[in-house]
């Protein structure tokens, strides 16, 4: 009997430990923290064991930044587009451009504060290199918007700024490394192809999103790696084709709202959970930067960075709005300055941009230690949000 007693009082706690993990991880998917977690980890192991640290990161690197965020990406068009569709936040000719002129516009603050900030320490070396700064991080940017407003216009405002400041910065920098060694041909009809048949699926009502992902996603997959662009952009350009409905404001990523495999919400649900996966190693694989080098590079990059754009994005946007352009639905100045806060983040197209344009030395780790600060953005847009009452902190 006392055996049996002690079995009894036992088993629940069995019971709950074992509930207490899909509750965990459910909390962790729910409030983004794969990211987050995944970058601090990686912070204090490179800093900790960097020998070990930088073996782990270069076996991964290639498989988490051009085959696991692919389906990132394609979620963050797929959501990006459907806000562009009939109803949607930013389908009106005088919406869309808003965020567009703000990405322009941080491109031009951050520049801007850079080649000042080092003309006035002078040091000429830095100040031809502004173009470190033209790129927003647009994985921490969506992880703190999307975490702060969840399902709201101003992820989608904040995914088109981004849009637009990137492009800048690869076009900047093209001269360096975009066009550096692209064979056209085989490519370009590889591409062409992946499109064709992803307009042939939609043209034959397809609604399952497999033969898209599987098929033109890695027909495209292969024609961007090919030609030395981002693999991990390879559903952009076939997510337009992929069957869409327009969702309501508020409907979350994870509600149980008819995931069944012909609805065109299915996409996201079976991937949901999976790019969670994906960001967890993203982080760890990509945020392990030393904590040394410290000069007026660093300085330059996180001024310009957090200064410069925050106040060139909201500048431009005002400069849309007094030439008689809208903001979208549900969105305000409160809510730009959060987003503007957020897109200050350049972290590791920060990195990517200044190893493209610098060799390795001084300098290129003053640079990295600076594109390491701009993650301050992210707080500090969490604490501006909590005093703006906005997403939510509001009510």
């Amino acid at each position: 009997m006392k055996t049996h007693a002690l079995h009894l009082r036992h088993t629940p706690r069995r019971g709950h430990t074992a509930s207490v993990v899909p509750r965990l991880l459910h909390a962790v998917s729910s409030r983004y923290l794969g990211l987050p977690i995944g970058a601090a980890a990686a912070l204090v192991w490179a800093n900790t064991g960097p020998e070990s640290y930088f073996t782990f990161a270069l076996a991964l690197a290639f498989p988490v930044n051009a085959i696991a965020m692919v389906f990132f990406f394609g979620l963050l068009a797929q959501e990006l587009y459907e806000e562009m569709m009939p109803g949607g936040a930013l389908h009106h000719r005088r919406r869309w451009p808003v965020p567009l002129i703000a990405g322009a516009g941080g491109v031009f603050g951050a520049a801007a504060t850079f080649v000042a900030w080092t003309i006035w320490k002078t040091t000429p070396l830095l100040t031809g290199n502004w173009g470190v700064v033209a790129g927003i991080d647009i994985v921490f940017a969506y992880f703190t918007v999307r975490a702060i407003f969840h399902r709201h216009p101003a992820v989608a405002f904040l995914l088109l700024v981004a849009v637009g400041s990137n492009a800048i910065g690869f076009i900047a920098l093209a001269p360096t490394f975009l066009f550096d060694g692209v064979r056209a041909g085989g490519s370009g009809l590889m591409m062409a192809g992946a499109i064709g048949l992803a307009a042939w699926l939609r043209r034959k009502r397809v609604r399952q999103f497999w033969p898209y992902v599987l098929v033109c996603g890695s027909l495209s997959w292969l024609a961007l790696y090919l030609e030395s662009f981002p693999p991990a952009m390879a559903l952009v350009p076939i997510v337009p084709f992929m069957p869409h409905t327009r969702r309501g404001i508020g409907e979350l990523l994870d509600d149980e709202d008819d995931a069944s495999a012909e609805t065109p919400r299915h996409y996201e649900h079976v991937w949901h959970y999976h790019v969670q996966v994906a960001l967890l190693l993203f982080g760890l694989v990509n945020a392990g930067v030393m904590i040394n080098g410290y000069g007026e590079g660093t300085d330059a990059t996180l001024v310009a960075s957090i200064a410069g754009r925050t106040v060139g994005i909201l500048a431009a946007t005002a400069l849309a709005l007094a030439i008689g352009l809208h903001l979208p639905a549900q969105v305000g100045w409160r809510e730009v300055i959060v987003i503007a806060l957020a897109a200050s983040a350049g972290f590791t197209f920060v990195l990517f941009f200044a190893v493209a344009l610098l060799p390795a030395g001084p300098l290129l780790a003053e640079l990295k230690l600076g594109a390491l600060f701009t993650v301050i953005a992210l707080p500090l847009a969490i604490g501006a949000a909590r005093v703006l009452r906005v997403g939510r902190f509001q009510g």
